[in-house]
């Protein structure tokens, strides 16, 4: 027990009333914590609202460039494809232009190469010195050996 002076004399404090103090004390510490927590809390999310209000702020320009950017790319897209399909188009065409110059000029052409070769042959194409069988060559996988090379080649594997 705890005594205590007051105006009209001592007063004796029971356990009761200290306990009472006590956890009045102690709710008068909780509620200024939690009054400081709040304090901040509120100034925390004022500053998350401006954070906010400013990335949008600067997000929808973004968002409407980017927005323009791909509707450029998809234009340009489609004019690449439009390009695409005339190359090859145009690739077709000379594809079949080829096939119709060879079909045509390509067999009367071998013709008169082999008609202008039979006429050199004829009218002495021979060199001076040469024996008549001298001129023939040989064909080895897809070249033309001259007939001098071939008899050098054909005595190779001969033993005198």
């Amino acid at each position: 027990m705890f005594r205590h002076v007051s105006g009209s004399g001592w007063h004796t404090v029971s356990g009761g009333e200290v306990a009472g103090i006590l956890v009045a004390v102690f709710w008068a510490i909780l509620v200024s914590f939690l009054a400081v927590a709040l304090a901040r809390l509120a100034q925390t999310l004022k500053a998350t609202t401006k954070l906010v209000a400013d990335v949008t702020d600067q997000a929808v320009p973004l968002l409407a460039d980017a927005s323009t950017a791909v509707r450029s790319a998809q234009t340009q897209i489609d004019r690449v494809d439009a390009i695409a399909s005339d190359v090859q188009e145009v690739t077709s065409n000379a594809s079949a232009l080829s096939t119709t110059v060879a079909s045509t000029f390509g067999g009367p052409l071998v013709k008169v190469a082999a008609f202008g070769y039979g006429v050199r042959r004829a009218m002495g194409g021979r060199r001076e010195g040469e024996a008549p069988g001298d001129q023939r060559r040989t064909v080895i996988v897809g070249r033309t050996v001259p007939g001098a090379r071939r008899s050098k080649r054909s005595t190779r594997g001969k033993k005198d």
